[in-house]
């Protein structure tokens, strides 16, 4: 009676246990298979890293790991020999020579670290732009290896700036998925606001005109050029208001219109009024540029008058209308004081003397 009972119990719980069982018999039959390209996280090279089917020796620490994202080579022969001290034989190499292993990093470049430097400084401490600032780090700047679980932003934790030095301390903290605590990383140095301005390239006299050839753009500290540098387009085609020497950088107010008429350059007078224009000669009297007022000299006349500077070597002067005597709001009263009676415009009316 009991046998029977015993064989029905095994009958019954036969369905669920093989499964297991031959889960478990696999994996000790399976044979390791090596694996000819590795790759790790951590600071160590287990059994498992390196064979398939490794079972109970899997977590077995075998090699020390390359350096953060490097990659080391090791021959077959040399880990068949590492497995065997731990118990794992018969392993199939697949005719592997040998085995490369890759220690994972995340890889933070030097111009990386500039950038995020130069924005978390930006418009601090007098600083202006991010893009025009140039870093001089206390230590040589080198591209970054972290551990690949730092999988977090640079996010700024903390910024001074020292105002007019330009001393920094920029620290950023990266989250990190195997630890609570994130990676901080921490740069310091001086940081230069640097602007785009024209420099000459020769010796220039005052009333020169600039040309191409004469400017070359640099990239200067702001410190030493000021908050009025002159740009290419500022400076092509200007008129130096003074001498300057070759490597002086410009200013705009170094810098003017060209004079369209130069003392003592024979000139054409332009008259003009409503309907009518003349011309004659004459001789500048000033300089000027567009805008300008100069004298000249009539040279017909020999009278000397004002006008405006309108074009290269060219003079206007604009003539003033002769007043009707029909504006009343141009006559008031005669010199001696008589009453004048005004004229309506109608030819018809005549005027009447006031009775005294």
């Amino acid at each position: 009676m009991k046998l029977r009972a015993l064989l029905l119990a095994t009958a019954l719980l036969a369905p669920m246990v093989a499964p297991a069982l031959a889960d478990s018999l696999d994996d000790t039959i399976r044979t390791p298979v090596l694996r000819a390209d590795v790759k790790v996280t951590g600071d160590v090279v287990r059994v498992g890293d390196l064979v398939d089917h490794a079972g109970t020796a899997a977590l077995v620490p075998v090699y020390r790991a390359p350096d953060l994202g490097t990659t080391g080579t090791l021959a077959t022969a040399q880990v068949l020999g590492a497995l065997r001290e731990h118990d794992v034989i018969g392993v199939m190499t697949g005719g592997i020579k040998q085995v490369t292993v890759t220690r994972l990093a995340r890889t933070i470049t030097a111009q990386q670290i500039k950038r995020a430097v130069a924005r978390a400084l930006a418009h601090r401490g007098s600083l202006g732009d991010g893009a025009n600032l140039s870093l001089a780090f206390d230590c040589d700047l080198q591209d970054l290896q972290l551990p690949s679980s730092n999988t977090g932003a640079m996010d700024v934790a903390s910024v001074s700036v020292e105002r007019g030095s330009g001393r920094f301390d920029v620290t950023f903290a990266i989250a990190n998925d195997a630890a609570a605590r994130p990676t901080l990383l921490r740069f310091t140095g001086t940081a230069t606001e640097m602007v785009q301005a024209a420099v000459l390239t020769r010796d220039v006299g005052r009333t020169e005109i600039l040309k191409a050839a004469d400017i070359v753009i640099e990239r200067l500290p702001k410190a030493e050029v000021g908050n009025d540098p002159a740009g290419r387009t500022q400076a092509v085609g200007k008129q130096m208001r003074h001498s300057m020497r070759a490597g002086q950088p410009l200013h705009v107010t170094d810098l003017a219109r060209p004079d369209l008429v130069q003392r003592d350059q024979s000139v054409t007078l332009i008259y003009r009024t409503d309907g009518l224009c003349l011309t004659t000669r004459g001789k500048a009297l000033d300089s000027g540029t567009e805008g300008d007022t100069v004298a000249v000299l009539n040279t017909e006349s020999k009278r000397t008058v004002t006008g405006i500077v309108t074009g290269r070597g060219e003079v206007s002067i604009r003539a003033i209308r002769p007043v009707s005597i029909s504006d009343a709001s141009a006559l008031s009263s005669n010199e001696t004081g008589a009453p004048v009676a005004i004229a309506d415009g109608n030819n018809n009316s005549q005027a009447t003397p006031k009775v005294e």
